[in-house]
């Protein structure tokens, strides 16, 4: 699996749409909804700061690492 965005967790808990959130951290909303859907190949460490200022968290409740299991390394 990798890395996984729990942005959409993040923004339920701070009760923030994905409009505002844009706006906020000078995102599209395209963007942002790559993001928040785990399409994203890469994000700038100024994107993710912004972020984290806006929902008031830290990095780590954002990107969460996950092994990759047994069966998915085989495949």
């Amino acid at each position: 699996m990798g890395i996984i965005v729990n942005l959409d967790v993040m923004m339920a808990k701070r009760k923030i749409s994905l409009t505002e959130l844009a706006n906020q951290v000078d995102l599209t909303q395209a963007n942002l909804s790559i993001l928040k859907n785990n399409k994203a190949k890469a994000i700038r460490f100024s994107t993710l700061e912004s972020i984290c200022e806006v929902l008031h968290c830290q990095t780590g409740d954002i990107l969460e690492y996950v092994e990759d299991s047994k069966e998915e390394k085989n495949n």
